[in-house]
């Protein structure tokens, strides 16, 4: 088997590898060649930590295997580590033999985020100018670097909790040469035409009334039963789109709008059908448009594959035998 270190995994996938990759998951989840398994994902008692397992099968890609990890709130403040912790693990597909064991912290933003960038590329407003982000945490300027390269943004807007870490987004803004502005709720909704949550929250952070206009809102932290990050009005008001259906009525945004019956099953449509062509996506300018990223496992498979076929390319990848 092969070991990619996680130290290593920045030198070996772009962006734009990311997103390709993700894309494709998508697609093919959608057109029934790839599915995931049901997820484990449960608090531990320690730690206030989450900690679980995503796993699943692409026959077109030929992806296999499992991300084990979770969330670990107090690292940064006790470890100085990230929050984030896991690692891929990937088997053959034609025999079970264990394939490759790749670090994933790194990557399980660069999916996260190719994920929102993907729906802000086939969903969001052609004109859209503001960029406004809720969340200022370690996977916020992932989101926010790939957001920005689907549309001319002209400003971006953020929100946080903790107002200072908004410094992060001032700063990945001047990379791409836009001003930023730390903005309350209420001026987000109206101002933004489309916004990212990356978020732990489990209460409505932006509320229904907030949003103003035609709107993209991918929602990305809600990704654990009784996490929320929006009202679960707004998800019954806009045109909603997910990753993986099952995942989203039970642990992702989603949620909450069935569990109230203000939105049904048969509401929520998969992306992968407006990668496909079969699905018409945005229909008009004014139209709100709402993406659950609840995160799947074949995601983290796709990119991972692709990063150990660079390793073992470039002489990085530790051969072991196991």
């Amino acid at each position: 088997m092969y070991i990619v270190p996680e130290k290593e995994i920045a030198g070996l996938v772009t962006r734009a590898q990311s997103f390709d990759a993700v894309e494709k998951v998508f697609a093919s989840m959608s057109a029934r060649s790839a599915y995931n398994f049901p997820v484990i994902r449960e608090a531990i008692g320690h730690e206030d930590a989450l900690f679980g397992f995503k796993g699943g099968f692409d026959k077109t890609g030929m992806a296999l295997g499992l991300k084990a990890g979770g969330y670990w709130p107090n690292n940064l403040e006790k470890n100085n580590l990230i929050n984030h912790q896991s690692t891929i693990f990937l088997f053959d597909p034609d025999t079970g033999r264990v394939k490759a064991m790749v670090g994933g912290n790194l990557l399980t933003a660069l999916r996260t985020a190719a994920a929102s960038s993907v729906s802000i590329k086939h969903l969001a407003p052609k004109g859209a100018k503001v960029m406004g982000m809720i969340g200022a945490g370690h996977q916020a300027t992932f989101q926010l670097r790939a957001a920005l390269e689907q549309r001319n943004f002209e400003k971006v807007i953020g929100w946080n909790l903790h107002p200072e870490a908004l410094s992060r987004l001032d700063e990945v803004a001047r990379e791409f040469d836009l001003p930023f502005e730390a903005v309350e709720l209420d001026q987000l909704g109206a101002e933004a035409d489309v916004i990212i949550t990356i978020t732990s929250s489990f209460d409505p952070i932006l509320m229904d009334a907030q949003v103003k206009g035609g709107t993209h809102i991918a929602c990305m932290g809600t990704d654990t039963k009784g996490k929320q990050e929006v009202d679960a009005a707004l998800v019954a008001r806009a045109t909603v789109f997910t990753d993986e259906l099952a995942q989203s009525i039970t642990i992702g945004e989603c949620q909450h709008a069935i569990a109230d019956d203000s939105l049904s099953q048969g509401d929520i449509n998969e992306i992968g059908a407006v990668i496909n062509g079969d699905h018409p996506g945005r229909t008009s300018d004014d139209e709100i448009t709402l993406f659950d990223g609840t995160g799947v496992g074949l995601q983290d498979l796709a990119v991972a594959l692709a990063v150990v076929d660079l390793a073992i390319e470039k002489g990085i990848a530790i051969e072991v035998d196991f």
